[in-house]
């Protein structure tokens, strides 16, 4: 892309590099979960999104930089520089394990052993765990012969198997239908609107934005596996519900205020601009990808993340594509207003739909969707 010599150029690279991150997405959340131990994959699984923010951080420091390069080269340097840590995973990958759980599915259990000798406090641990790989794979197994995964997912699906879809897909349309995304990609304009006039300015408040948003996700991965996923995503999403009615009555001041822009509207903008991801960071961000990879049982696992991280892109696509379109209809104070109720139902729809997996065994975490319990004698907390 940094070399590209025409606008086609510029998006083939894109196209190629949108389905890198295609699998990445998918893969590197679903790898982490099969290969960390039950009292870690939380911290563990949320890492691909702490990189993913710590690499949105330098993306705008990077922006800052080549800003006052001419135009003719700062977006090749910006676009051409990703090339160097994409050369350092690629390298990196050679020396990765490869899943136990997937080499026991194909017969591997001696290489499956020895992974797990790597990734367990003990070798009592690693055999532990191989046992209970080895029991769910068999168990697995015959379920899978009964029906085509697709079939099993979409089809005609168990009740708790549909539990799963719907929890799977709900916390990834709600994570881009919060509207991150679109205030990453077009924070200049936001912060336009919110009165700052100066463009050196906007660049320095979304860089303090991205160090909020950093900081928030590394706080998130620490504390996921203590506090555990449902109270995280519930003071996420209730955090950007408030975060984004405040934001939508601030800048809905600012647009009727066309002689002088009050100082303190101003600022709460930009307050609640970082609260809103920094709430995201603390919820929706990383422990969607964490309940992603975590919920369905091995012979469905692969398939159901996809399906789960293909709506997630869909939406995002969606969002970003439409998010100036819809707010010069309905202004960006309109636009906020609705994130704010989408989380509002994101808030009620974990509360309801997802159930508590920390310190769990992905062999144990699908039992939790065939339990037939009510609610108030679940000691879990949530409805399943």
């Amino acid at each position: 892309m940094g070399f590209a010599p025409s606008y086609w150029c510029l998006m083939v690279g894109r196209v190629v590099a949108g389905i890198g991150v295609g699998y990445a997405l998918m893969i590197a959340p679903l790898y982490a979960a099969e290969l960390s131990p039950a009292m870690t994959r939380g911290f563990l699984t949320s890492l691909p999104e702490v990189f993913i923010t710590v690499g949105v951080l330098v993306g705008y420091l990077m922006n800052l930089a080549f800003a006052g390069l001419p135009v003719w080269i700062n977006w090749r340097i910006m676009l051409g520089i990703a090339g160097v840590p994409a050369i350092g995973i690629a390298l990196g990958v050679i020396f990765m394990p490869e899943s136990p759980r997937w080499l026991v599915m194909k017969g591997r259990t001696a290489e499956a052993g020895r992974v797990l000798v790597r990734t367990s406090d003990s070798e009592a641990e690693a055999e532990m765990r191989l046992q209970e790989i080895a029991k769910a794979a068999e168990a697995e197994a015959l379920k899978g012969k009964q029906a085509g995964i697709w079939k099993q997912l979409l089809k005609s699906p168990t009740k708790p198997v549909r539990r799963m879809v719907i929890a799977a897909i709900g916390i990834n349309f709600f994570m881009q239908a919060s509207g991150n995304d679109a205030v990453i990609y077009y924070s200049p304009q936001v912060f336009k609107e919110a009165g700052l006039g100066n463009p050196k300015e906007r660049i320095m408040v979304t860089i303090l934005m991205g160090i909020a948003k950093t900081s928030c996700c590394i706080i998130s991965a620490v504390f996921l596996d203590k506090y555990g996923r449902r109270p995280l995503l519930m003071l996420g999403t209730g955090g950007m519900a408030a975060s984004s009615a405040t934001l939508g009555l601030s800048t809905m001041i600012l647009r009727k205020s066309s002689t002088h822009k009050p100082g303190w509207a101003m600022v709460m903008s930009i307050i609640a601009v970082c609260a809103d991801v920094s709430f995201f960071s603390i919820g929706l961000g990383p422990i969607t990808w964490v309940f992603s990879s975590e919920i369905f049982p091995l012979r469905l696992r692969a398939q159901g993340t996809a399906l789960a991280v293909s709506v997630n892109r869909l939406v995002s696509g969606t969002v970003s594509t439409t998010f100036l379109t819809i707010s010069e209809a309905i202004t960006f104070s309109g636009m906020f207003f609705v994130f704010a109720v989408i989380m509002l139902a994101a808030t009620f729809f974990v509360y309801i739909f997802l159930p508590e997996t920390k310190g769990m065994s992905l062999e144990d975490i699908s039992s939790l969707f065939e339990r037939e319990s009510d609610p108030k004698e679940d000691n879990q907390g949530g409805t399943r």
